[in-house]
């Protein structure tokens, strides 16, 4: 037997415990007994947990998991025959790989059920084991790895390529190119010392020959010794009845999201977790023990069945969300775009939906099928949307707001069939790669297409409530942008709370200057009409623009965000004809500064100012007016911004903020906001830990978590307080940051606030930036003012700076980010 194990001085290096580190004598089922090298963590419950590695790493490639995961689960890692400090073997092929890790078990004595945690080609393994000896698995958790190549595409260029005649020894066996090269491959960064721990065992050609038999195994076609092994492993999986959990590193150029998906329709039990920043060695550059926790949590849990059911909205009794697209008079405007020129009348536009769903039904599209809507605002984006709709396709709608760079990423994760927009979308999406093997329809194809009539000519079947409809994004203020699924019953719901809210009628029209919030126009049976501004940019909304826009479809509703509120007060003079016929201003995205609505009430004297509150999982949820704010600002009551009353149809509770508990906090307490609607959207897209988390079930009952605090006043007025993760955890507890900064905002020359914690968890100073382009510490003066103004709460330092805010709304700060800014600055390093 050849094998050695590290020394304790090398395992202390590598962050891992000499303690776990362990040779042992297995007998194989080949006749022979081998020494294995493993890391064996003791648990202090009867869980087991076995880790599997891939190629070309060793059992530190869990090093992390070893270290964060939950200390009653037992942890055994071991290094494959062949592989790490384990024996040296010749070649050994997948099936003798299956029945190593049952070897291995059996002298163990680990007889129970284990949780397999599996990456790469130990992936593959853990699926052979679950297969052929389903007795001792609980559930899967695997990562960036595969059990056949996904139909439609060829087995991953890299692993051809360490395969190739005349590079295959070379690159695997003769020099650790392979060994080397892993740890680079796309994603977060691997430190230094990650790096050459996981090259550690493999310093000699001869320590590699297993890492070249690992390759040479890869079935690139039926005739490979190993194909038929694998492929019935691959059949059989559909069978198993364990829990699968997918944690997936989008980045990774081997097992990229094609192999995550081809496992997805794998599975009876199966759900996905897709990390956007992370590649082939995810398991090592990110924190996966919670994922492994809650999956064997949920797994055990009484409720586990329930927690996975998602709400899917109302199903019977509803108008479909283009119904009223037919309505009303025919010659009578549906949409206006003041930047092209474009007007089409009811009729048109009917006719131009009607179109469009034959045309794209023609080009392949179908019901269930997602399409990526790359159009600009404006007329043809809102009658793609409704004609995708009317024949059951789901759109996914990432906008511009994003950014290039957060766009592409949306319309990656969602895995579209089919990408719309006009040529240059298109060829963009192709040569960025968002959406390599979607079906590619332009604009051009549409408008050439044969004229449908009306949407009653269209003859194909219509979704039912409960089928998808859209997948629409978060604006990324507080991380990677999310994708939200909704269902068309959700989306009528939706529609219908606003309707009733607003008390909106056929006869109001309506200008939005946000483009999501327009494609609800049509659905409300309404004209809607979009301003001459650039959408990455709501602040580039002027007063001439949005008069001009609210002019041509004589407006009685404007939706705008709050920075594109800003800007149209600091461009306005006074009131016009075209403005003093609105009736209702809404603006929502971000806390709107109460002085802000008072000078809108003055530019738009006739109407109403409400800033609805809610999310892209769940609007609305709230409502207040400036009345009302007016009010509740003259008793004095209350911290943070008031968003007001819950709507008709939302419930709203308030809970620990730690989440230790699902009672309701008594009023005034502050804990994090928890709702529940029919318009509920259904949840999360590929994000499967996300949506555990954010969808806890209360009395039998899925709510959504907002990740706002605040609280209930005894009037039932809801405040927000900022985000859970933008508390400052100080020495004498969680400090809400919205507070302090409606506070220093009171302060005369501060126009906007930004309060963050500095320091470690438990132990973080509050600072207050103060937007300003300076960069710098505050005045003596600026600072005793501020100070003031947030007292009793006690402060470390006044900044004036620039305040990193979201690109949709230009308005939700990024307190994490600044936080970190703010760490670097006080400090003395480098900015």
């Amino acid at each position: 037997m050849t094998s050695a194990a590290p020394t304790a001085l090398d395992l202390e290096a590598y962050g891992l415990d000499p303690s776990w580190s362990h040779l042992v004598d297995v007998p194989s089922h080949d006749g022979g007994t081998h020494r294995w090298h493993l890391l064996d963590r003791p648990g202090t419950g009867p869980t087991t947990v076995l880790c599997l590695h891939g190629n070309p790493t060793w059992s530190y490639l869990w090093s992390r998991l070893l270290r964060e995961l939950d200390p009653a689960l037992r942890v055994i890692a071991p290094d494959h025959l062949g592989m790490g400090w384990s024996e040296q073997v010749g070649t050994r092929p997948y099936r003798d790989r299956v029945a190593d890790v049952r070897d291995l078990l059996a002298a163990l004595d680990v007889d129970g059920p284990v949780w397999i945690v599996a990456q790469d080609w130990g992936g593959a393994m853990a699926m052979g084991v679950a297969v052929h000896h389903p007795e001792l698995v609980a559930g899967l958790v695997l990562s960036n790895t595969g059990i056949a190549v996904p139909a439609g595409r060829s087995a991953p260029w890299l692993i051809r390529l360490a395969a190739a005649n005349g590079v295959h020894r070379l690159a695997t066996r003769t020099t650790p190119a392979f060994v080397w090269g892993t740890p680079w491959l796309p994603g977060a960064h691997v430190a230094r010392r990650e790096r050459r721990a996981l090259a550690a065992p493999y310093r000699g050609a001869s320590r590699r020959d297993s890492i070249a038999g690992f390759v040479a195994d890869v079935p690139f076609d039926d005739r490979h010794s190993s194909a038929a092994d694998i492929a019935a492993v691959a059949a059989a999986l559909p069978d198993l009845t364990i829990p699968v959990r997918l944690v997936w590193g989008s980045k990774d150029p081997v097992f990229n999201d094609d192999f995550a998906e081809d496992l997805r329709g794998r599975f009876a039990d199966v759900a996905l977790h897709r990390i956007a920043a992370t590649g082939h060695l995810t398991v090592l550059e990110a924190s996966i023990a919670p994922f492994v926790e809650d999956a064997i949590a949920e797994a055990s849990a009484p409720t586990a069945a329930s927690r996975l059911a998602e709400p899917l909205g109302p199903s019977d009794g509803i108008d479909e969300i283009w119904s009223r697209i037919a309505g009303g008079n025919p010659l009578a405007i549906a949409v206006s775009d003041a930047a092209s020129g474009d007007v089409v009348s009811r009729r048109e536009f009917e006719s131009r939906v009607a179109t469009y769903a034959v045309a794209l039904a023609s080009q392949g599209v179908q019901s269930g099928d997602r399409v990526a809507v790359l159009v600009p605002p404006g007329v043809d984006l809102i009658a793609v949307v409704y004609a995708c709709w009317r024949i059951g396709a789901v759109t996914v709608v990432a906008d511009r707001g994003l950014g290039l760079r957060g766009l592409g990423a949306a319309v990656r994760s969602a895995r579209v069939g089919h990408v719309v927009g006009p040529a240059k979308a298109i060829a963009a999406a192709r040569t960025l790669r968002w959406a390599p093997r979607a079906t590619a329809i332009s604009l051009s194809t549409l408008h050439g297409a044969p004229v449908v009539a009306a949407l009653g000519d269209v003859a194909l079947p219509s979704p039912a409530g409960h089928d998808p409809a859209a997948v629409v994004f978060t604006s990324g203020a507080t991380g990677p942008a999310k994708g939200v699924r909704y269902t068309f019953g959700q989306l009528c719901a939706q529609r219908d709370a606003v309707q009733a809210m607003y008390d909106i009628t056929h006869d109001d029209r309506f200008v939005a200057a946000f483009a999501p919030f327009a494609v609800f126009g049509p659905a409300l049976g309404i004209a809607t009409g979009f301003a001459d501004m650039d959408v990455t940019s709501p602040s580039t909304l002027t007063a001439s623009a949005l008069d001009d826009a609210c002019r041509r479809i004589d407006a009685t509703m404007v939706f705008a965000s709050p920075a594109a509120l800003a800007n149209v007060l600091a461009t306005a003079s006074s009131p016009t004809p075209a403005l003093a016929k609105v009736r209702l201003v809404m603006s929502a995205g971000a806390p709107v500064p109460i002085d802000t609505l008072r000078r809108m009430s003055v530019l738009c004297p006739s109407a109403a100012l409400h800033t609805p509150y809610g999310m892209t999982e769940v609007l609305p949820v709230a409502d207040v007016s400036l009345a009302e704010r007016e009010a509740i600002a003259a008793d004095g009551a209350g911290r943070g911004v008031c968003v007001g009353t819950k709507v008709p149809g939302c419930e709203v509770r308030v809970l620990d903020v730690t989440g230790g508990g699902v009672e309701p906090l008594p009023a005034g307490v502050t804990g994090e906001v928890v709702v529940r609607t029919p318009w509920m959207s259904s949840g999360y897209d590929r994000l499967w830990r996300t949506q555990q988390t954010a969808r806890p079930v209360i009395d039998g009952v899925v709510w959504h978590r907002t990740g706002d605090v605040g609280h209930l006043d005894i009037n039932g007025n809801l405040w927000i307080e900022g985000r859970v993760v933008h508390l400052i955890h100080a020495l004498t507890g969680a400090v809400s940051p919205v507070p302090i900064e409606v506070a220093a905002e009171t302060v005369p020359g501060v126009r906007r606030a930004a309060a963050v914690g500095v320091g470690p968890i438990g132990l973080q100073q509050v600072v207050v930036v103060v937007e300003d382009g300076h960069d710098a510490q505050a005045s003596r003066e600026l600072a005793a003012a501020v100070r003031a103004a947030v007292t009793p709460q006690v402060v470390a330092a006044v900044w004036c700076g620039p305040l990193p805010v979201d690109i949709r709304h230009n308005a939700k700060i990024d307190r994490t980010a600044l936080a970190a800014t703010m760490e670097r600055r006080l400090s003395g390093r480098s900015r």
